[in-house]
């Protein structure tokens, strides 16, 4: 979903792909593992063979074994008109968005699974220093806790984009390198798995460079499976943004009010922390509380047609959350599920959710 965009965007390391999944198959009434006949057989293309090659200089792969994997591999189509018409970006609206994911179904659900999988979460807020709350979020924005994996064959997923969507083919060949390394260090059939359109694989959604480089054996059974096991999947997501930054005991993001025009340069910068809090006032920009005068800051706008923005001043967590998936909705949502997770949810500690301001008239 998100994408893991990577980061599950195409550019982190996971895609976030589990919500474009569901609202284009049903906008665009299109059935979730479409076939169609597509180009060539893949084994027949010279960029597949260029590839083949590559992969048997390189990891001592052979031929055979490689041509047989995509002589099944099948175009996707559906998989094209997913990346072309993000999901996300089809709502435009940041109340839509949030609305899917932080409602009391979900809630409920994520107080269950956090009730369920309470020690492996207290073992990795204490080994990597991400609350409790953040890893419930972030699954129940990527996969509704697991119940939402993806239904397309990986292979299907990554060819169709490696060789057939030349907007992302470098990204998505090395994930295809990485996930064809990844299967046979596994031991698994690479025709046998599931996952997203964009080729995110498990109940955190990892691409599979970030599986083979992140995923953790949590649960202490001498594998990784990051599509069962829950334990697994939480202590991957922590050794995830821990290795990307995540400063223990740090906030995340707070609301705040503007004022006049000059707050958009500060918003067109991104959401890399930038910005020092006594800097803020000169863009017209007041955070909902005091920050630390050594902080770095960002700003970000939460559009929602038709009514004000909302605006938050991002910290340095919130940036390693984009590192997930590069959408500020998705980070904005996982922020306030997990706020809201971490009320519900009896002896737990809950924390302050953003103190959000409306844009000044």
């Amino acid at each position: 979903m998100r994408g893991h965009i990577p980061s599950c965007s195409p550019t982190s390391g996971l895609f976030r792909v589990n919500l474009k999944h569901f609202l284009l198959a049903a906008a665009l009434a299109l059935p979730v593992a479409s076939v169609a006949a597509g180009p060539t057989g893949y084994p027949q293309r010279k960029e597949v063979k260029q590839f083949i090659a590559e992969m048997v200089k390189k990891h001592r792969f052979t031929r055979n074994e490689l041509n047989r994997v995509f002589g099944q591999a099948q175009f996707q189509p559906a998989i094209i008109k997913a990346m072309e018409q993000p999901a996300e970006t089809a709502l435009a609206s940041w109340q839509a968005y949030r609305a899917l994911f932080i409602n009391a179904q979900r809630v409920e659900a994520g107080v269950q699974f956090w009730n369920r999988h309470a020690e492996p979460l207290g073992r990795a807020a204490t080994e990597f220093g991400v609350p409790e709350e953040i890893i419930v979020g972030i699954i129940g924005v990527e996969t509704t806790y697991g119940r939402n994996i993806g239904t397309y064959r990986v292979i299907d997923a990554l060819s169709t984009l490696a060789f057939d969507y030349p907007k992302r083919a470098d990204f998505f060949r090395a994930e295809l390198e990485n996930y064809l390394v990844f299967t046979r260090e596994m031991r698994i059939d690479a025709l046998r798995v599931k996952g997203s359109y964009a080729g995110a694989i498990g109940i955190p959604q990892f691409m599979p460079g970030s599986y083979r480089r992140f995923a953790v054996d949590y649960d202490g059974d001498g594998h990784i499976k990051l599509d069962t096991s829950a334990a697994d999947a939480i202590g991957s997501i922590g050794n995830f943004l821990k290795s990307h930054g995540w400063a223990r005991g740090e906030p995340v993001a707070f609301g705040a009010e503007v004022k006049g025009e000059d707050w958009r340069k500060l918003a067109d910068t991104g959401v890399a922390p930038a910005h020092r809090p006594a800097d803020l006032p000169g863009f017209g920009v007041k955070p909902a509380v005091p920050l630390p005068p050594d902080a770095l800051c960002a700003l970000i706008e939460l559009e929602t047609p038709g009514q004000p923005s909302e605006f938050r001043v991002t910290l340095r967590n919130y940036f390693v959350l984009t590192r997930y998936n590069r959408s500020n909705l998705y980070a904005s949502a996982v922020l306030d599920l997990a706020a809201e997770l971490a009320r519900a949810r009896p002896g737990s500690r809950a924390p302050p959710a953003p103190d959000i301001k409306k844009e000044n008239p």
